[in-house]
Formats: C-alpha cells, sequence, structure tokens
C-alpha cells in the first residue's frame, strides 16, 4: 500500500458466532483473528481498538439512561479498531480475509472524517439528507 494515500476507516465488529459453531471452532477463530490483526498492525494496515462489554449507557437531552443493554444482540457492538487503506472498498477487501468473519462475526466499516463539524456541511447527523 502507498502510506502517503491512505485513509482510516473505523471497524465495526458485529454479529454473533454461528450457532452450530462449536466453542473449540470459535476459539480458534478468536486465536487466529488475534494472529491476523497481529500482522496487520506490525505492517501498519490496522491500528488497535478493544473489544467491549454490554453495558451501556445512553446520553440524550432529555436524561441518561442506564439500564443497557438496548440493542438486539444480533445489533451488538463486539469491538471495534482501525484499517488504514486507499479506499473503502480496499479496506473492505482486507477485512474479508478476517478468520472471524468465516464463523458468523461480521464487520461495518466507516471512513473516518478528519474535519471539524459544521452546520453547514451535510453530515450523518444532518436531517432529511
Amino acid at each position: 500500500m502507498n502510506e502517503s494515500k491512505l485513509n482510516e476507516y473505523l471497524v465495526i465488529s458485529r454479529g454473533q458466532w454461528d450457532a452450530d459453531a462449536s466453542p473449540e471452532t470459535i476459539q480458534a477463530a478468536i486465536d487466529q483473528f488475534y494472529d491476523w490483526l497481529d500482522a496487520h498492525v506490525a505492517a501498519g494496515h490496522m491500528r488497535r481498538g478493544s473489544r467491549l462489554t454490554r453495558e451501556v449507557a445512553l446520553v440524550t437531552r432529555k436524561r441518561t439512561v442506564t439500564d443497557g443493554p438496548f440493542a438486539e444482540i444480533k445489533e451488538m457492538i463486539g469491538g471495534f479498531w482501525f484499517v488504514l487503506a486507499p479506499s473503502l472498498e480496499a479496506a473492505a477487501q482486507l477485512l474479508s480475509d478476517s478468520p472471524t468473519v468465516q464463523q458468523g462475526i461480521f464487520y461495518e466499516v466507516r471512513p473516518l472524517d478528519p474535519e471539524r463539524a459544521s452546520a453547514h456541511v451535510v453530515s450523518s447527523e444532518t436531517p432529511n439528507q
């Protein structure tokens, strides 16, 4: 990869292990995943993130709600990390080799926007856009 033209992408790990996967199969996929991640971090293709717990607090204009988790299990976020790639397509291709994808886990990949938010620019927070 050309290091001078890399963009940063947030990888959100979602989903559940295949229902028929044994604990041994799942553990093997987890171990292979960490080896895979370590190799990509060492090569400069990824940056570490973290696993997440199931505990959730939502903060809104009315109050803080802390009795989660709120999402359906299939929508839960298991963790996150970052990919450095020249395009969204290249980031997705790199992630398609993850050992956990073969066992039911899937990834949402989102480009990071380095710009400061503005009310004058359409963004993911802009209503009806």
